[in-house]
């Protein structure tokens, strides 16, 4: 069956599901394949469930009833809906990626935006080749923005990412030592990153960029595009206190946010900067950003007992680590302690970029660290001040003794050690 013809379909169903336990009447059902798992082999369990159309790709699941759809590719077959449904819909698309921030901005940018359009954005972090897909699927008539994130860990991803979505707009929150182990090195990452940008000027499509980025500047020199920062820009957003929750000021417009750290500045401003640009008056811009509360683990503040915690446990990399600590040595507070985990898929780099942490961490004495799993522990270091721990149960047994109080605390580690685990002790 060709596009058209499956997507005639998708417009009569009910929405697409590539999961038989979120199963919905009426769904057309992708019977995706991985290392460790086959779609297809859930086909009738799909169709018993109320899908009205699967996708299959093996011939021994496919019915001559008209409930199946046989096709070369299920996944492949998706993403070439998606495509298909977007140029349909012929509605404004902003990608956006990065190697840290990319959520916490989308977020923000649906955030302003949703104040004067119906918006659709990218849900949780399915940012991948086929939550893009799915993100798209999930837009309609109605739709007048979608907003996509696009995630990679390899060359040649947000180009695949790029030519699914078709985005009109793009922007890139930064270029950080993210995904090494698969882009190889930090310039790998900026290659990677920068196929957004390759696509949209290959297409004459506008980007954003962040005036007070030099690497960004000088990456999307030639491209049509839309600054915004701290200083001379098209959209001077400034930068007003950092202490605690950030406070800016947009023409005329004085913003107080409910994230914490410096480094979301050009999160926040990035959004200020798309909704002006939209024409969203300062006012509903105000009334987005000071809506939006930051959860899932992202740049929280939380307080428990006597003590306060900046919660920034999502995710890390070596770019995003030593931001969030260089923003924690300037935040106020007595007591200050940090419980770092360690950075994941960094590759050969990691115990070169673990060891630069623990450097740093000496270099700056501004508090006890506790430093949390197998890479941290390898690194060499005399202070007293910082201690090391291989396991979380490790670490477990010398809070249990003595618990932290009237502190003010920095979380902060890859999303695979769960290092909001440590909440639970304090």
């Amino acid at each position: 069956m060709n596009i058209p013809s499956l997507h005639t379909y998708f417009l009569q169903s009910s929405g697409v599901s590539t999961d038989t336990r979120k199963i919905f009447k009426d769904c057309i059902f992708f019977a995706l394949k991985g290392d460790n798992f086959n779609g297809n082999l859930f086909a009738q369990e799909a169709l018993d469930k109320g899908a009205m159309k699967v996708i299959v790709d093996e011939k021994a699941f496919h019915k001559n009833t008209g409930e199946t759809i046989l096709a070369e590719n299920v996944l492949l077959t998706l993403q070439q809906l998606a495509k298909f449904h977007k140029e349909f819909l012929d509605l404004p698309i902003i990608s956006l990626t990065g190697s840290n921030g990319k959520t916490t901005t989308k977020e923000l940018i649906n955030a302003v935006l949703s104040q004067k359009f119906k918006t659709v954005a990218t849900q949780g972090n399915l940012n991948n080749h086929i939550g893009v897909p799915l993100t798209l699927l999930t837009m309609n008539k109605e739709t007048e923005i979608g907003i996509v994130e696009m995630g990679a860990n390899h060359l040649g991803e947000i180009k695949m990412l790029s030519e699914i979505a078709q985005p009109d707009y793009g922007y890139i929150t930064n270029f950080g030592k993210a995904h090494l182990e698969g882009f190889g090195s930090l310039e790998g990452v900026v290659q990677g990153k920068t196929e957004l940008y390759q696509f949209l000027k290959k297409h004459s499509k506008k980007i954003f960029v962040n005036a007070n980025d030099p690497q960004q500047l000088d990456n999307s020199e030639g491209i049509d595009r839309i600054t915004f920062g701290n200083g001379q820009s098209d959209f001077n957003i400034q930068l007003l206190d950092s202490s605690h929750h950030l406070l800016v000021r947009f023409e005329g417009t004085t913003i107080q946010s409910n994230l914490v750290g410096a480094y979301n500045f050009a999160n926040l401003a990035a959004a200020v900067a798309m909704g002006a640009f939209f024409k969203v008056s300062p006012e509903e811009i105000k009334k987005g950003i000071e809506g939006y509360v930051p959860s899932n683990n992202r740049s929280q503040l939380i307080k428990k007992g006597t003590n306060t915690i900046l919660m920034d446990a999502y995710n890390a990399n070596p770019t995003s680590m030593l931001a969030a600590l260089e923003n924690f040595k300037q935040t106020k507070g007595n007591n200050k302690i940090m419980f770092l985990g360690d950075m994941l898929e960094l590759g050969k780099e990691a115990e070169t970029e673990h060891q630069n942490i623990v450097d740093f961490l000496i270099e700056n004495s501004f508090g006890n660290v506790f430093l949390v799993g197998s890479n941290f522990f390898k690194t060499v270091t005399k202070d007293s001040h910082i201690m090391k721990f291989e396991t979380f149960d490790d670490l477990i047994q010398t809070l249990e003794s003595n618990s932290p109080k009237n502190a003010t605390i920095l979380i902060k580690a890859s999303r695979g050690m769960a290092l909001e685990r440590v909440l639970d002790l304090l």
